[in-house]
């Protein structure tokens, strides 16, 4: 299941409450670890022989901003045994059963429970009472440096795709662009990169130059690539706002 952005000021009655995590999504179908592409992840033998035998949705976590040494991790070919016991496999459904998700919850943590793994966790899950209240675990989360709220209707069947019962919640918003051209820098950044010229899937381009490392700025993700950006809001012509590099968004 994918997500949709959630309305400012909706009511979240009805619905169940969690950090969204600044992790690597992973699928397990009971034989084999996946990226959301499908591709298989070379996670360490003794990882995937402790998963329980049914189909998991969730995503490998090491914490708070530690999403690049993560993503080193599990897209090794050959997996690096002392970074992978750093890992955890945080759950947060069960792809393709035929409960409700507040069922899903419980079934997930009773699997959990007869198959005890101290990497393996379900996501925890809460309620809020009103918009306000959850403006304000917004604010926390995004204070202790977290990244935003997944918000999921209790009583959604899973689907596959894009789902109008998933939603997230951020401050701002993040979207991927094809990198198309390079803008030379000029004075302090004269010889080196000033801006990655983007094109959105839309077909809109504009230059992307905020949020960029003097690191990238002197060795830029390559024409062609995928990066991932932050906004706030849109202009009148759909272009983002306030755009800042977040990532390359490397290939799965």
């Amino acid at each position: 299941m994918l997500a949709t952005a959630w309305t400012q000021g909706a009511d979240p009655a009805g619905y169940w409450v969690s950090e969204k995590l600044d992790g690597v999504r992973a699928l397990w179908d009971g034989q084999l670890l996946r990226f959301r592409s499908g591709r298989p992840m070379a996670a360490p033998p003794w990882f995937t022989a402790s998963l329980p035998p049914i189909a998991l949705d969730g995503e490998l976590w090491l914490g708070r901003g530690t999403f690049d040494i993560l993503s080193a991790t599990v897209r090794r070919e050959m997996p690096v045994e002392a970074q992978w016991r750093e890992v955890n496999y945080q759950l947060f459904d069960l792809p393709g059963d035929g409960g409700t998700f507040s069922e899903r919850l419980l079934k997930m943590k009773a699997v959990l429970a007869l198959h005890p793994v101290p990497f393996v966790q379900a996501l925890t899950q809460f309620r809020v009472a009103n918009a306000s209240a959850l403006a304000q675990q917004l604010w926390q989360i995004v204070q202790s440096g977290g990244e935003g709220l997944m918000l999921h209707h209790g009583d959604a069947l899973w689907q596959a795709g894009r789902s109008e019962t998933l939603h997230k919640l951020k401050v701002s918003e993040d979207e991927d662009a094809r990198v198309v051209g390079h803008v030379p820098g000029k004075g302090r950044l004269s010889g080196r990169l000033g801006a990655l010229l983007v094109e959105m899937p839309q077909g809109q381009r504009f230059a992307l130059g905020s949020g960029l490392s003097d690191s990238q700025r002197e060795k830029p993700p390559e024409v062609g690539a995928w990066v991932t950006y932050r906004y706030r809001g849109r202009t009148p012509s759909g272009l983002p706002r306030f755009a800042s590099f977040l990532r390359e968004r490397l290939a799965e």
